[in-house]
């Protein structure tokens, strides 16, 4: 499956137009519950906002939503969630508060402040690539353990701490489907008595 570009955390842009604000939020969200959640939480934190438009694009299913919020059809949501689409990213959500100004701003105005905040924000986002990955360890005896360090840092891997006890557990993540050279490796210097563990493919910054 294809590596996929979101963001890490949440980050926020403000944006203002003929004294109305708007206050973007934009965070991770790789499920509906979680980009409910942060919808919940800006709606809670500006509660005398008149709108909280928000948009949000998830990886699983290719699902998108979005909400005007009251604001005239098309001129809020969508913005917001082209935004998104124009910045290449998913499991993401993005709220759009909107402090009222007392001067109308039209469709095309609001269209641009709408789209302005969304970008902002998504611009100041740090911006994580996702790659399906697992999660591998093989437990060697010491005399062997430098020499299988060896052997997993020179493949494409994120090694983690060892674990000493009896005998050294060496745990690493790698590109799921690129685990068999490293464990034909393994098994050689081992003489087949590794054992292997190769955890279940997940998507996760790499």
């Amino acid at each position: 499956m294809a590596d996929y570009k979101t963001i890490r955390g949440v980050s926020t842009y403000e944006y203002e137009e003929k004294r109305s604000r708007f206050i973007a939020t934009a965070a991770f969200a790789d499920t509906e519950e979680k980009a409910v959640a942060h919808l919940n939480r800006v709606r809670a934190a500006n509660r005398t906002a008149r709108h909280n438009v928000y948009a949000y694009v998830l990886r699983e299913g290719g699902r998108t939503r979005y909400s005007d919020d009251g604001e005239p059809a098309k001129t809020a949501g969508t913005p917001v969630l082209e935004a998104i689409g124009h910045a290449g990213l998913s499991d993401v959500i993005v709220v759009v508060t909107r402090y009222f100004g007392g001067i109308l701003l039209g469709t095309g105005g609001l269209v641009r402040a709408y789209t302005a905040a969304a970008s902002g924000a998504l611009q100041n986002a740090e911006l994580v690539t996702m790659r399906l990955v697992t999660d591998c360890s093989v437990t060697v005896p010491y005399p062997q353990f430098e020499q299988a360090q060896r052997i997993i840092a020179a493949a494409d891997t994120r090694p983690a701490e060892p674990e000493y006890s009896d005998a050294v557990t060496l745990r690493w993540r790698m590109p799921a489907g690129t685990e068999g050279p490293l464990c034909r490796a393994l098994q050689e210097l081992t003489r087949g008595a590794a054992q292997i563990h190769i955890g279940e493919p997940r998507y996760d910054a790499f």
